[in-house]
């Protein structure tokens, strides 16, 4: 257990020393940032599906999961204690009207722990849940620079959940979460005298935005064999409409910009008064999300399952920062995938004992810019790799997919998404039995 629980922290470590901004997406300067948190590699190697569970996986998209039955080989008396950590690289080509560019980045995904109390089951964990990471430049009819804008930081969530075994059928459960974070941003409008030549200091506008809040989720999860072979999954998950109190701050500069690097150097700042305008202190509203699924697959075999989820993204909003050519409106996906094992018991093939997965979906996501819906594309493929024993894996996922669209004079971005996790698992708690 001590060896597992010291892999997992250097994992952590090596992730969080090597990762950079979470996102290089632009769609990210909208609302708080974009969407990091898409579940487990397991969940996003099979399109986003949500709805599988078992006994050495942990599945963070519904706390229904966090409990289940006893397995055999502990002779029903209790089920492993789960613990998981997951990082991921993303590789984006942005495509524009005018051209392209390439972007990069590596973030820490997840890492958290799950433990069975009975028919009661436990877990906790923190994740990055929204991410911030743009560098925009837009160039007037001269083709010198007008606008510059950058932003960095995102939500966080630590969380805590419970779920209870109602019957061999039926689990609920419920996560509370607190979201944590900060949003920054700055722009800069470019101003030139008249013979086109750039003044020598420019006006930067930098503006922060801290934020925290409480919410919750609930789920409730159904199995049932329906003969001999087959098993039959389900699941609904709820989370309610909640606040993040914002604490802002915003601050005007006078920069002076270098002509060949385009680095900033700060002469001045003066900070203003956002207390004048009621904007020191916001509620932001976060949306509420509801989503359900379904599938059916043979026990240590395959699994096939659809889910689809709503989120009442037009319910989110943002007072300190606005903008007349961007609204939100409710947001939708619909995921497709499963997986496959050749020989859960092979001895003989290592490659025969690998779970094999793949997925779809297809995502609105909410953000409409100059009356253009921004939807998202994915296709993935991954493999869970049996190590160190009957229970503990290595996960990796692959996705392919797209973003947004050149209409509008918008960007469309082409990714692709490595992720890696580690699923450890061991027993903590065992009754002692004499002869």
């Amino acid at each position: 257990m001590i060896k597992k629980l010291i892999i997992v922290f250097i994992a952590v470590f090596a992730i969080k020393s090597y990762a950079q901004q979470g996102t290089a997406s632009p769609y990210s300067f909208y609302g708080i940032g974009t969407l990091k948190f898409k579940g487990t590699v397991e969940n996003r190697s099979m399109g986003g599906l949500s709805i599988f569970s078992d006994s050495i996986h942990i599945n963070l998209r519904n706390p229904a999961f966090y409990t289940g039955k006893n397995i055999r080989r502990y002779n029903n008396e209790s089920r492993p204690v789960k613990f998981t950590v997951g990082g991921s690289y993303n590789s984006l080509n942005l495509i524009a009207a005018n051209g392209e560019e390439q972007a990069s980045s590596t973030t820490f995904d997840y890492l958290a722990l799950n433990v069975p109390l009975g028919k009661f089951g436990f877990g906790f964990g923190l994740l990055p849940f929204t991410s911030v990471g743009y560098k925009l430049e837009s160039l007037n009819t001269a083709g010198d620079p007008a606008n510059r804008y950058s932003g960095e930081g995102g939500l966080n969530k630590a969380f805590i959940g419970f779920a209870y075994q109602l019957t061999n059928n039926f689990r609920i459960g419920i996560d509370g979460q607190y979201n944590f974070g900060n949003v920054q941003n700055n722009a800069i409008a470019f101003i030139y005298d008249s013979q086109g030549n750039p003044v020598q200091f420019q006006t930067r506008e930098d503006n922060r935005s801290d934020l925290s809040g409480l919410n919750f989720d609930v789920g409730l999860a159904y199995n049932a064999k329906i003969n001999d072979k087959y098993e039959v999954m389900a699941s609904v998950a709820y989370t309610p409409k909640s606040n993040l109190t914002s604490n802002n701050t915003r601050s005007l500069s006078s920069v002076v910009i270098n002509a060949i690097t385009g680095s900033e150097f700060v002469v001045s700042t003066i900070d203003q008064d956002l207390s004048l305008n009621n904007l020191e202190k916001t509620d932001l509203t976060l949306p509420s999300r509801f989503s359900f699924g379904a599938g059916i697959g043979k026990p240590l075999k395959w699994f096939v399952g659809a889910e689809y989820t709503k989120v009442n993204t037009s319910q989110f909003s943002n007072p300190i920062i606005t903008n007349s050519s961007t609204t939100f409106e409710d947001a939708s996906s619909f995921s497709f995938g499963g997986f496959f094992i050749p020989d859960y018991n092979s001895f003989s093939s290592y490659f025969k004992r690998v779970v094999y997965r793949a997925g779809v979906r297809f995502e609105g996501t909410g953000l409409n810019i100059n009356n253009e819906s921004i939807n998202e594309f994915g296709i993935s493929f991954g493999a869970g790799l049996p190590v160190g024993g009957a229970f503990s894996n290595a996960n990796i996922g692959f996705e392919f997919g797209q973003r947004g669209t050149t209409n509008q004079n918008l960007i469309q971005e082409n990714f692709f998404t490595l992720s890696i996790s580690l699923s450890l698992n061991d027993r903590w708690f065992q009754k002692r039995k004499f002869n």
